[in-house]
C-alpha cells in the first residue's frame, strides 16, 4: 500500500511513490505538461503531470483543477534545487475530492481590506501561513523554555473586577448585576501565583480598548507574563534576555523555510540569539532623542516613533530601565537612589520595531503599596486581595510582559501587527 505523507516529509521519501491530500494553489499547462502548485497546512511545492505518463483521464482531470481544489495525488517524490522547499512530485494519479469555482483570492495583488474581510481564507495563502508557522514555533520555545526554567503554566481569568492599569481603557461587561472587564493584563493574578508557586508564567488573550490606529496596536491579543517570588530586577533582566535569545534561536533553527517565504533575512536575527543586551538608562534615551533634535522632555513617555529612532541603533533587543514614576503603574517598586524612578524596563526590538516587551520589581511593603494605590487615584478595596500578597510572606518579586504579536511581527518583519494573529481585531474591524 502505497505509504500516505505531509510535503514537509518528502525530504524523507526521495524517489520513492508516495500518497498526499492536497489544495491547489496555482496551475499552468504547457502542451503536454500540468504544473500543479500544491499544499498541504507544512508546506508549498510543485507537482507535474505529463501526458505521457498519466491515463487521458487523469490528464483531462488535472487541467480542469480551480484553485483550491482539493483531491488525493499518488507519484514519485524528486529533488528540485528550483524551489523553495527542494523538491517536487511527478504525479502518476489523482482523485478528486471538491474542485469549486470561483475562489476570491486569487494569485493577484489584493487590497489589505478585501485581505482582512476574506481573511478566513487568506489564511491559506502564503505570506499568512509563514507568519502563522512562525508563531506556532515562538509559542512552543515559550512554553520549553519556562519549563526548563522551573516555572509553573498559571492561568489567570479573563473576567476582572478591577484593573492593574486603572479602567479608562478597558472593556466594560455588565455581570449579573455587577460590573466586570475584560482582562488588560493577567499580572496581577500572576503575582497570587508566584506567591504559591514561586515561579510562573500566564499566557492568554487580554484586551485593551484604546482608540488607536497604529500598527503597533490590536483590541484583542496574547499576553506572556512571568511572575518571579525571590526574584530583584536585575535577575528579570537576566530571564528576559535569555528567553529572548532562546525564542529567536528557535525560529532560526526550526523555521528557516518559513523565513525564506516571507522573505526576511534571518542574518539580521543572529544577533539577538548572543546577548549582551545594552541596559539604556531613561535619562541616557532622553538625552539621544534631545542631541537629535527631537522635542522631548525627561518625564515625557515614547511613542513609537520615538522608540523607533532609538531602537535603530542596536543590531539586537535592548533594555531602557528606570521610568519616571509619572508614566507608569502604581505596582512597581521606586528605586531606592531616586524615588522619582520605578525599577522597571522595557525591551525594543531593533530595526525600528520599539517596545515587544515591558516588567519592573513589584513594590513588596504593603504600606508602601497601599500609599501607591492611593497616589494612582484608584479604589483601595479593588485591590484589598493584592495587599494581601503584601501582608501575608511577601517577599522581593518581579515580573514581566510580552506582547506576543509584537515579538513575532518583528521577528518576520510585519509592517502591521494584524497580520501576527490569526484573525485581528482592531477598532474599526471584528469581522471574520
Amino acid at each position: 500500500m502505497t505509504k500516505l505523507i505531509s510535503i514537509r516529509d518528502c525530504d524523507k521519501h526521495v524517489n520513492e511513490e508516495v500518497k498526499m491530500h492536497v489544495w491547489l494553489t496555482d496551475k499552468r499547462s504547457s502542451g503536454k505538461i500540468v504544473f500543479l502548485q500544491l499544499r498541504d497546512g507544512t508546506a508549498f511545492f510543485q507537482g507535474v503531470i505529463r501526458k505521457d505518463n498519466v491515463s487521458a483521464e487523469v490528464f483531462e482531470t488535472a487541467k480542469s483543477l480551480h484553485q483550491e481544489a482539493s483531491f488525493y495525488i499518488t507519484g514519485t517524490v524528486c529533488e528540485d534545487s528550483r524551489s523553495h522547499f527542494g523538491y517536487e512530485i511527478q504525479i502518476s494519479d489523482l482523485e478528486v475530492v471538491t474542485n469549486n469555482e470561483g475562489y476570491p483570492i486569487g494569485n493577484k495583488e489584493h487590497g489589505i481590506d478585501f485581505l482582512l474581510d476574506h481573511r478566513h481564507l487568506w489564511l491559506r495563502s502564503r505570506r499568512p501561513f509563514a507568519i502563522m508557522r512562525i508563531r506556532n514555533i515562538i509559542y512552543k520555545a515559550t512554553i520549553d523554555f519556562f519549563e526548563k526554567e522551573g516555572f509553573v503554566k498559571f492561568d489567570a481569568p479573563i473576567f476582572m473586577h478591577s484593573a492593574p492599569e486603572g479602567t479608562t481603557e478597558l472593556f466594560h461587561t455588565e455581570y449579573f448585576g455587577g460590573d466586570a472587564y475584560l482582562s488588560q493584563s493577567g499580572q496581577l493574578y500572576g503575582e497570587v501565583g508566584a506567591a504559591a508557586f514561586d515561579k510562573i508564567f500566564t499566557f492568554g488573550p487580554t484586551f485593551r480598548a484604546e482608540a488607536s490606529k497604529t500598527r503597533r496596536h490590536l483590541t484583542e491579543f496574547w499576553m506572556m507574563e512571568p511572575e518571579m517570588a525571590w526574584m530583584h530586577q536585575d535577575e528579570s533582566l537576566d530571564i528576559q534576555e535569555r528567553f529572548l535569545s532562546y525564542v529567536v534561536k528557535a525560529v532560526l533553527e526550526h523555521g528557516q523555510y518559513e523565513l525564506e517565504l516571507l522573505g526576511r533575512d534571518s542574518q539580521k536575527l543572529e544577533p539577538a540569539t548572543q546577548g549582551h543586551y545594552t541596559r539604556l538608562a531613561y535619562d541616557d534615551a532622553v538625552k539621544m532623542l534631545q542631541e537629535a533634535g527631537r522635542d522631548f522632555k525627561w518625564g515625557d513617555d515614547f511613542g513609537a516613533p520615538d522608540e523607533a529612532f532609538i531602537s535603530e541603533k542596536f543590531d539586537r533587543p535592548f533594555f531602557i530601565v528606570n521610568y519616571p514614576t509619572v508614566i507608569k503603574p502604581f505596582y512597581m517598586k521606586k528605586n531606592p537612589d531616586n524615588p522619582k524612578e520605578y525599577l522597571c524596563a522595557d525591551v525594543l526590538a531593533p530595526e525600528g520595531y520599539g517596545e515587544i516587551m515591558g516588567g519592573s520589581e513589584r513594590e513588596s511593603d504593603y504600606q508602601t503599596l497601599r500609599q501607591q494605590i492611593a497616589e494612582a487615584g484608584l479604589n483601595e478595596n479593588d485591590y484589598s486581595w493584592y495587599l494581601d500578597l503584601r501582608k501575608y510572606g511577601s517577599v522581593p518579586h518581579s515580573g514581566f510582559g510580552m506582547g506576543f504579536e509584537r515579538v513575532i511581527a518583528w521577528i518576520c518583519k510585519l509592517d502591521h501587527v494584524r497580520e501576527a494573529i490569526p484573525f485581528p481585531r482592531m477598532i474599526n474591524r471584528v469581522q471574520p
